[in-house]
């Protein structure tokens, strides 16, 4: 196969501009030489009187580098930083800015040494490798001209053959710093979003950066499809070997993830842009990595979790892919030293098996997130994971001490001997109470004036269920069903939900179970159902929402936990109730899937329960209508106190500024359990609030006695409720209740203090 590509002047001419810039790079001269070439031959191609070359140095500082049009002796003396002027509007951005006007502009920035007045157009892209921004290259025309999409297209082209100039170090040097290396060696903490729990220490290893590409180009497009073709065939066969490997070829999760991961590798359209950009004049690997770019490019205008999480799926691919192209993939496993803690930017849901498994210590990413295929992963095989760390890969390297704090979510990097010897305590104080964790699990959540709580367990994975004998727990209070449909590329049919489900019960040995039905939406988006942007997502389409309008989601999935209860107890949880008509829909289509397998004679539930999740404020002024109609309520605290102050739980800038132990929440809460305790319905909290032995506290104190939580929390919240008077508790903390103060936290950790409680 060698499609000739499209037949037009723009694709010609970029042909053409390839093929010299090839000539250029294999040439004789120094690295300075060739770019002063390459400016005159960007300008020539592109029928431009400037074509300017800039390249990002340490400090955010962007140099002229090379120029066709401007003053000579500018070069090595503009600068600009990055964010100033167009220049560095292309730089900050990343994306390329095109002006037919571009003094008018208010971010133009003139530099008189440059004699760059007389130019009215401007068109700048940024020169990209692997997500970072190396440079600028700009061309300018004296006549207000209005550049089309292909002249950018052909810029970028070229914008990503000089960045592997850069990238290579034949401009500025590999050893010039991205940060200040003085800084970067001092002792220092980042705070991230704890993702996978664990406590540990280790030596860091950064994870390693793309493969370096030599050649970029190349005139036989026959060899260069079939070298392609060769490669993906190899990486085929080393997914196939990483699924077959015992730690992770069991059922979960994380398998589905992983075998949704080696679907991509046959996705046609990106085959196809791949095989596209080989009959531009690229070699097989520049093709793979200009795909990739590309689509890189498109995501960061997205705001959408689903995309950027498909990007990390192809960003992984690409890495495989062009170290199979380069060096056959020979480096495809990697021996660790001991006590690793794998630092990157993000990870792709596979990486993590390619190190060695027990040597792997902990992660730590720049990004990340609950939902991500690489979190899902690395919980299933039980690595600590913190992600969202900003500034990360500045300010560490390879072989640095770091302490990870994964139930904090806080890194400590380069840590002195003090900092060390009380991480150390911790990690042993840690062990010590975690015996005394264990110690409970048989015990009785019973308060020590006798008020038994029910500690329940919530659970999104399979692997969850094993928690139900580590901790003792009673049952599980929330299942989270979203999250088999979230990674998978195709809605599952009834038959997989079918057997998915039986195996949760099964697992859970007749110990109860509550199943949400699907909260997606919002930052929990499926492959397969597009909503679109939303300005609110959290308030937007989601979870009952969605439901109503999809009804056939909703029923195969309550046709398929029907089937799965085979005659068992079956308890049904809707999320994101608003009204009490929503209610009513939501129970409708449930009888209609009861009717459905009575008629076909299939077992049906012995017990069915039905319950909402109280997340909507505006539903606890409907309990008169609502109470009579539910068996019991869960309340899900993360999005009711979101919505009760209405501010964003994911916003960085409301973080702090709001307590779920706040007076207004409290009485908020109080009502609710006394109207659900007057109307005899069973009551569950079951968001964070729950797991936190404090705020766990005060919700005893109002009256509840069902909570639901992650199985970190069952031991420190069982060891709590086993320490506590709740009567002359309750007597205290409801004189608190009235109280103008944003928070009575500190009042309950005095209490718990001065009264032996342990919190």
């Amino acid at each position: 196969m060698n499609p000739a590509g499209p037949k037009n002047p723009a694709w010609i001419g970029s042909r053409r501009l390839l093929r010299q810039l090839r000539d250029i790079m294999a040439g004789q001269g120094a690295a300075q030489e060739r770019l002063d070439q390459i400016a005159v031959l960007i300008a020539r191609e592109l029928v431009a009187e400037v074509c300017s070359i800039y390249v990002r140095r340490a400090g955010d500082v962007l140099e002229l580098f090379a120029t066709e049009g401007l003053r000579a002796d500018a070069v090595h003396s503009t600068r600009l930083m990055v964010g100033e002027g167009l220049v560095g509007l292309v730089a900050a951005q990343a994306m390329p800015v095109a002006l037919a006007d571009a003094q008018s502009h208010p971010l133009f920035a003139y530099r008189p040494e440059t004699g760059e007045e007389r130019y009215s157009s401007l068109m700048g892209v940024p020169i990209l490798r692997g997500g970072r921004v190396l440079g600028v290259l700009v061309i300018q025309n004296q006549t207000q001209r209005n550049y089309d999409d292909e002249e950018v297209e052909t810029l970028e082209t070229t914008a990503m053959v000089l960045a592997e100039m850069v990238a290579g170090g034949e401009i500025l040097g590999l050893d010039e710093a991205r940060y200040d290396s003085e800084s970067a060696a001092l002792p220092g903490r980042l705070e991230g979003v704890p993702l996978s729990p664990g406590l540990t220490m280790g030596t860091a290893l950064v994870h390693r950066q793309r493969v370096t590409i030599e050649r970029m180009l190349s005139d036989n497009a026959g060899r260069e499809e079939e070298r392609f073709r060769v490669a993906l065939e190899a990486l085929h066969i080393q997914l196939d070997a990483a699924l077959e490997r015992p730690d992770v070829s069991a059922a979960g999760e994380h398998r589905d993830v992983l075998e949704t991961f080696r679907m991509f590798a046959d996705d046609r359209g990106w085959m196809r842009r791949i095989n596209e950009a080989i009959s531009l004049g690229f070699s097989a690997e520049a093709a793979v990595q200009r795909v990739q770019d590309e689509s890189q490019k498109r995501m960061v205008q997205s705001n959408s979790a689903l995309l950027r999480e498909r990007l990390l799926d192809f960003e992984e691919l690409t890495n495989r892919l062009l170290r199979q192209l380069v060096d056959g993939g020979s480096d495809d496993s990697i021996q660790l030293p001991e006590n690793t803690i794998l630092v990157a930017q993000s990870l792709g849901p596979a990486e993590l098996l390619n190190y060695e498994p027990g040597v792997l210590k902990a992660v730590i990413l720049e990004e990340g997130s609950a939902n991500a295929h690489a979190t899902i992963v690395a919980r299933a095989l039980g690595i600590p994971l913190i992600g969202r760390l900003t500034g990360l890969l500045s300010r560490i390297e390879t072989g640095d001490d770091v302490l990870v704090d994964a139930e904090n979510g806080v890194v400590y990097l380069r840590p002195g001997d003090e900092v060390t010897a009380n991480f150390e305590m911790a990690l042993a104080a840690r062990g010590v109470r975690l015996e005394a964790y264990r110690s409970l699990r048989d015990t009785p959540a019973l308060t020590r004036d006798g008020t038994k709580v029910s500690l329940l367990l919530n659970a999104g994975l399979l692997a969850d269920t094993n928690h139900l004998k580590e901790t003792g727990a009673e049952g599980i209070g929330l299942y989270r069903t979203e999250i088999p449909f979230m990674v998978r590329a195709t809605y599952p049919d009834v038959a997989t939900q079918t057997a998915f489900y039986t195996r949760v019960f099964d697992e859970v040995d007749g110990k109860p179970v509550v199943f949400r039905t699907l909260d997606i939406g919002g930052d929990k988006a499926l492959p397969y159902l597009q909503s679109g942007t939303e300005e609110n997502p959290a308030m937007g389409w989601r979870a009952t929402r969605i439901a109503l309008d999809r009804p056939i989601m909703l029923r195969h999935q309550l046709r398929a936990l029907i089937a799965a209860c085979g005659g068992r107890e079956l308890s049904v949880m809707f999320p994101m109730i608003a009204q009490v008509s929503e209610l009513e829909a939501m129970r409708r289509l449930l009888d209609m899937e009861l009717a459905r397998a009575s008629r076909a004679g299939q077992t049906v539930p012995t017990n069915l329960r039905i319950g909402v999740m109280l997340e909507v404020p505006a539903l606890a002024m409907q309990f008169k209508n609502l109470l009579p109609r539910v068996d019991f309520l869960s309340v899900g605290s993360n999005d009711l106190v979101q919505f009760l102050f209405a501010a964003d739980r994911g916003n960085p800038r409301m973080e702090g500024r709001y307590d779920v132990l706040a007076p207004a929440v409290l009485n908020f809460l109080k009502r609710v359990a006394d109207e659900c305790r007057a109307n005899g319905t069973h009551l569950t909290v079951c968001g964070e609030m729950a797991g936190d032995p404090v705020a766990a506290m005060a919700l005893l104190g109002l009256g509840y006695e069902r909570l639901s939580m992650s199985a970190a929390g069952i031991g420190p919240v069982k060891a709590m409720v086993r320490s506590l008077s709740l009567g002359e508790f309750a007597a205290y903390q409801s004189r608190l209740l009235h109280s103008s103060v944003p928070s009575i936290r500190r009042h309950l950790h005095a209490y718990a203090r001065d009264h032996g409680v342990e919190v």
